[in-house]
């Protein structure tokens, strides 16, 4: 597709600009890959023997973006390289010359996602021409954790625009910054939203793992249709601060991973009370700095897990799947109950959400604005720039969910505070419901198998989906890979109350190492057959 006009052709050429810089235009053509599913063990083995340092490690993430993320299929995953990675890299290395080890992410390489602020060269956009420009004054709070913790910021990511949030009739995975990311596995298929290019972008080794945020379904979602496994937490086991809004109740970032282990090496460092971000407080006596140790091969014996009944209704080829994985679990000693967890939601409404989000964006996006030195301080003025770009902002969707939300209220108002009410009591719902049956965890289809690009129509329903109860009630959620559908992947989910994410790393570690469904994309360009 060809996307390309005068503001988007500006970052696509700094973007290659910064790349030759970076790599000495070292990169291959092929797909071939030195660090082909390569963890964050590995690499740091590799380093500690010395046959890799994280200049390398970076330089070959780098040299396989050009090689396929620029070139080749073409993802359009990676909207940003950092210019700063090489240097940060190599006082990386020196450090672990000279003896000091930050931990386990020392040196390792993370793609974040383009609604991040980060304090550097890199712009933060959310993936809109109307903040084009727009260089945080400071890291959010999770980036500060993250380069205190050793990793190397390797670039930015595209996402769906304003994380999906700008038109019910949205394509998801296409921005008018970065236009479309591509699914690895099938290149005509969308990669799904809004965490995209994250999803895209650790699916296909260019990095080892990366970093999403999700309101409702924008981590486990990707996950599920790349093979990855995804991680909700809690909302306030990690900050919001320093991140593009749309939901004080709802928003939070989260790990994306190629297994369990390298998502929770990533959980726990970039946890932390956070005094711009008083959600943080309540993960006090919660929160830890290494979940590894809940990585536990037995972590599904004598569990009882509450299966989603409705999904048995589902695309045939999809429930086979799913009892197949029931299967799975059943042999590492787990109890399946089946449940109707949806059905009991249903008076809550979908409707209710929506209504919650369209406050909270207005909100939090002026709130966001009005401390950048863009000239666009607030929602009306980005509806504005878009209405004066259309042509390149607007090509195939348009802005009604941006102008429905600049049209509400501010937070006081009753019908607010009326829907906010009405979702939260997702909570009590959902933990009378596991307690009634005397569950540890719910689970289910994440979702089905990746849609068309639709460019012309827009998203359309790809089947079940289990990401709103964990995203209404801010409950933790992890999708792990559960095989493919005609090859296509599609993962299992894992959800329970509050911090209750060593339980769910237990559990989804557990099924994961029984059974191995994660499938390295072969960049095909249509369905077999």
């Amino acid at each position: 597709m060809n996307r390309r006009n005068f503001l988007h052709a500006g970052s696509l050429t700094s973007l290659g600009i910064m790349a030759a810089k970076l790599s000495g235009w070292a990169a291959t053509t092929g797909t071939s890959h030195p660090l082909e599913e390569a963890t964050i063990t590995q690499l740091q083995e590799n380093m500690q023997k010395g046959s890799e340092t994280s200049v390398s490690i970076t330089q070959s993430y780098i040299n396989r973006i050009l090689a396929i993320d620029q070139k080749g299929p073409t993802l359009k995953a990676v909207i940003e390289l950092n210019p700063d990675a090489l240097s940060i890299a190599a006082a990386l290395d020196k450090e672990r010359q000279q003896g000091r080890i930050r931990g386990p992410l020392h040196g390792i390489p993370v793609l974040i996602k383009d609604n991040i602020n980060t304090a550097d060269q890199m712009m933060t956009t959310a993936g809109s021409l109307a903040l084009s420009g727009n260089k945080a004054k400071a890291d959010a709070f999770i980036i500060r954790q993250l380069r205190l913790a050793g990793a190397v910021l390797l670039g930015k990511t595209n996402l769906s625009e304003w994380a999906n949030f700008r038109s019910e009739h949205a394509t998801s995975a296409w921005s008018s910054r970065g236009g479309q990311t591509k699914c690895p596995y099938i290149l005509d298929r969308n990669p799904s939203g809004s965490s995209a290019g994250s999803a895209v972008a650790t699916a296909a080794n260019l990095c080892t793992v990366s970093i999403g945020t999700e309101t409702d379904g924008s981590i486990v979602s990707p996950a599920s249709i790349n093979g990855l496994v995804g991680i909700k937490p809690t909302v306030g086991l990690w900050s919001r601060s320093g991140i593009i809004p749309i939901s004080a109740t709802q928003d939070t970032a989260g790990p994306m991973a190629r297994s369990v282990k390298d998502a929770a090496i990533l959980l726990g460092p970039l946890t932390g009370v956070d005094a711009t971000d008083p959600v943080t407080n309540e993960s006090k006596g919660k929160a830890l700095k290494d979940y590894t140790k809940f990585l536990d091969k037995n972590g599904l014996k004598g569990k009882r897990i509450g299966i989603e009944k409705s999904h048995f209704t589902a695309n045939p080829d999809l429930v086979q799947l799913l009892r197949d994985a029931m299967t799975v679990l059943e042999a590492q000693g787990a109890t399946i109950v089946e449940v109707d967890l949806l059905k009991a939601l249903e008076p809550i409404g979908r409707r209710s959400e929506f209504l919650v989000l369209l406050y909270e964006f207005k909100d939090g996006v002026n709130r966001y604005l009005s401390g950048t030195d863009l000239t666009i301080r607030s929602l009306k003025d980005v509806i504005a720039f878009n209405e004066a770009h259309a042509a390149q902002v607007m090509p195939f969707f348009k802005q009604e969910t941006l102008t429905d939300s600049n049209n509400k209220g501010d937070l006081s108002s009753p019908e607010y505070t009326v829907a906010l009410t009405l979702t939260l009591s997702s909570r009590k719902i959902i933990a009378e419901l596991m307690a009634q049956h005397q569950l540890d965890a719910l689970s289910g289809i994440t979702n089905g198998p990746a849609c068309c690009i639709d460019l012309v129509n827009g998203d359309y329903d790809n089947g079940p989906s289990l990401s709103t109860p964990a995203a209404i009630s801010g409950f933790p959620h992890i999708t792990v890979p559960m095989g493919l559908v005609h090859g296509l992947p599609a993962g299992i989910s894992f959800f329970a109350t509050a911090y209750t994410e060593p339980q769910l790393i237990s559990m989804a570690y557990a099924y994961e190492q029984a059974s191995h469904k994660r499938t390295i994309p072969a960049f095909k360009t249509d369905l077999p057959g």
